[in-house]
């Protein structure tokens, strides 16, 4: 019997210190040396409401930030825009390599700069294709890449020539400003259309976007392309972190003139030091694995500089 006593006592003695032990290490909290990556990260992740700056405007264009409705709008975008972290850094990634394309266009058919923007949530900066059947970075629809010179078929869509489709966004843009009287409305318009845009104008009374009342995406438009705008040109700002070694890179080229038909891809960049896929990725616009050309046009086809790849043979 007093065996057991013994053993019972020295068991309640080894509980009572290892409670002590146990509150001691929770009182001190865990050491920098037990402290795990998942908890770190854990404790380092913050979320924080966003300061709407006080001026901000689209192509030299005040937005109303006084006005409680536009306030809302334009925190709504910056918010879901800055903690969409993933896509956000894919932005200033693939804006380091294809603003230095848009820009010079822009600038050379008088329209802002701040229209590249514009690119950047129409597609990613990406050959997306719309449920509509819009197509390319500049999301343009059949009929007017046609009705503005570019080739679309099977065999060929210049709606994927960056070069060539940033051309026809200027002329739409244009003419929309031409149309409406100010950049924000013609960039509205590229969205809802310049019959639809002006159409609710009349309708509501209102002469400027921020007064109208829209759809879903046409209202969201113009908050999401300033948002973009504001955090790719303040990344610190808004918690983005990255160097210019993590940017994408505009990969140099040169042209080759072809005014014949292409019956093999394959063959033909063979014979410049790369692979099909390459091509297809310099010449997005060439749709099939072969050229048609019965009318002996003259095409560009973009060949990357030798060293930008490594092809094995």
């Amino acid at each position: 019997m007093t065996m057991i006593k013994n053993i019972l006592a020295a068991i309640g003695l080894i509980c009572v210190s290892g409670l002590f032990i146990f509150a001691v290490q929770v009182e001190k909290g865990p050491s920098d040396k037990e402290l795990t990556e998942p908890v770190k990260l854990i404790n380092d992740y913050n979320v924080y409401a966003i300061s709407v700056p006080e001026s901000l405007n689209f192509a030299g264009e005040e937005l109303p930030l006084k006005d409680p409705d536009i306030f809302e709008r334009m925190d709504r975008e910056l918010l879901v825009n800055t903690y969409w972290q993933s896509n956000g850094l894919l932005m200033f990634k693939r804006a380091e390599k294809y603003f230095p394309i848009i820009e010079p266009i822009l600038k050379k058919n008088g329209v802002p700069e701040d229209f590249k923007y514009l690119a950047v949530i129409e597609s990613g900066l990406t050959n997306a294709v719309s449920p509509a059947g819009a197509r390319g970075v500049w999301q343009i629809m059949k009929t007017t890449g046609r009705e503005n010179g570019l080739e679309i078929n099977t065999n060929v869509d210049e709606r994927y020539h960056l070069e060539m489709a940033t051309e026809v966004a200027c002329k739409y843009l244009l003419k929309a400003k031409a149309r409406l009287g100010s950049w924000t409305l013609a960039a509205a318009a590229y969205n809802a259309g310049n019959a639809g845009v002006s159409r609710r104008l009349k309708e509501q009374g209102v002469a400027n976007y921020y007064d109208l009342l829209l759809g879903e995406e046409t209202g969201r438009y113009m908050f999401r392309i300033v948002a973009l705008k504001e955090i790719l040109n303040h990344p610190k700002k808004y918690g983005f972190n990255f160097t210019p070694k993590d940017l994408y890179k505009t990969i140099p080229t040169y042209k080759v003139e072809v005014d014949t038909a292409v019956t093999d891809f394959t063959k033909f960049a063979q014979r410049y030091g790369i692979n099909y896929k390459i091509l297809k990725i310099h010449n997005p616009w060439l749709r099939e694995p072969k050229l048609n050309n019965a009318s002996r046009k003259k095409y560009y086809i973009e060949i990357p500089k030798e060293g930008h790849y490594i092809v094995k043979p």
